[in-house]
């Protein structure tokens, strides 16, 4: 572990020369690139040079306590300093091991977030709306933006399905856990005999590609303009803006119509259809790596569930890491915190369990 750390200070070392270099910093996309690196590399030696400090007092207050001339109040203070540190060392090894863990690479990059109604008809498009509004919330709360990039709405006001990015420093690290199946216990709207109903709705989070991350090529694509559909008024029906893209290899299909721009539509439908082809790029590399896909988003079925929002009971349960947690209307309305951090918490336990076998 110690030569892996004496080699990242190194690199934290020559990165903070290279961006004081004028003709680094005349290079934006070298510059940014580097600042992200030295970002990534700050805590991992801020928490060495912690290591190292501690471990220095720890072995100057052991030859000290080797000296039998020292009188006994002076030998209590440095032993005391002497355990002192040797906890320090202990705690700070376990931290650094966290730190080396190998990072997501794509924990910093924005996101697009996919919501639709699985089992439960309009009642599960109803909750879909509910859960677009929580994380438009939590994304808030964070000081990231949002932008509805397609939607289908229903009649009372649910969405069959709703995609939209979220864009901020570690968005996908803060939502990659949502992906899956939403499992909702309530009495609908729709409902007059006051009938408690289950539905479910399902959460896909793409980690957004850049243009370096995966290349679209023209030929690749079909890509056919229509007229939009549903609430708009007269100019709805009058231009064909929407946009309809067709990746040809995969038979990967993306619509936009929000927008009257017909460029604008495109560019969106262009965004969604990247971050897609790159998730399944990523799941085929997860799946060589671990041997299965961790973040299934599944069928839409009630028997395939994440987390469980029970509306009579005032609580949510969360099923792979068995936390539940009695704060409906704070979760519904953005608090999502301590659920995000209980599973990250739950993911690097793993990823330590699996680093020291």
């Amino acid at each position: 572990m110690f030569d892996k750390l004496l080699q990242v200070e190194e690199r934290f070392n020559e990165v903070n020369e290279l961006v004081c270099k004028p003709e680094v910093v005349a290079d934006m996309e070298q510059y940014t690139k580097l600042m992200r690196e030295l970002k990534q590399l700050t805590p991992v030696v801020e928490k060495f040079r912690e290591y190292k400090s501690a471990k220095d007092t720890y072995d100057e207050s052991k030859e000290m306590l080797n000296d039998s001339s020292l009188d006994d109040d002076f030998a209590a203070m440095v032993k005391d300093e002497f355990e002192q540190s040797k906890n320090d060392i202990e705690r700070i090894s376990e931290e650094l091991k966290i730190l080396l863990l190998p990072r997501d690479p794509n924990d910093d990059k924005n996101v697009i977030i996919e919501i639709r109604g699985g089992a439960g008809g309009e009642e599960s498009a109803l909750f879909a709306g509910v859960l677009f509004r929580m994380y438009s919330m939590y994304a808030e709360a964070k000081g990231f933006k949002t932008e509805v990039l397609s939607a289908s709405e229903t009649g009372l006001g649910g969405y069959k399905e709703i995609s939209f990015s979220v864009d901020g420093d570690g968005a996908y690290s803060r939502f990659k856990f949502e992906s899956g199946v939403h499992r909702v216990q309530r009495v609908p709207e729709t409902e007059s005999q006051g009938r408690i109903h289950t539905s479910t709705t399902t959460v896909a989070v793409l980690p957004e590609a850049e243009d370096v991350d995966f290349e679209l090529n023209d030929k690749d694509l079909q890509i056919d303009t229509f007229r939009s559909s549903g609430a708009g008024g007269q100019h709805i029906n009058k231009t064909s803006s929407a946009i309809r893209i067709t990746h040809i290899p995969t038979g990967t299909v993306v619509e936009c119509q929000d927008e009257r721009s017909q460029h604008k539509n495109k560019e969106k439908a262009l965004k969604v259809l990247r971050a897609r082809l790159y998730d399944a790029e990523k799941a085929k590399h997860d799946a060589e790596i671990a041997g299965e896909r961790k973040a299934q988003v599944g069928t839409g079925d009630r028997s395939e569930r994440i987390r469980t929002y029970n509306y009579p009971q005032g609580r949510v349960s969360d099923h792979r890491i068995n936390l539940t947690l009695y704060k409906l209307e704070q979760i519904l309305n953005g608090d999502l915190d301590e659920l995000i951090d209980a599973l990250i918490t739950a993911d690097t336990a793993e990823k330590l369990k699996a680093s020291e076998e």
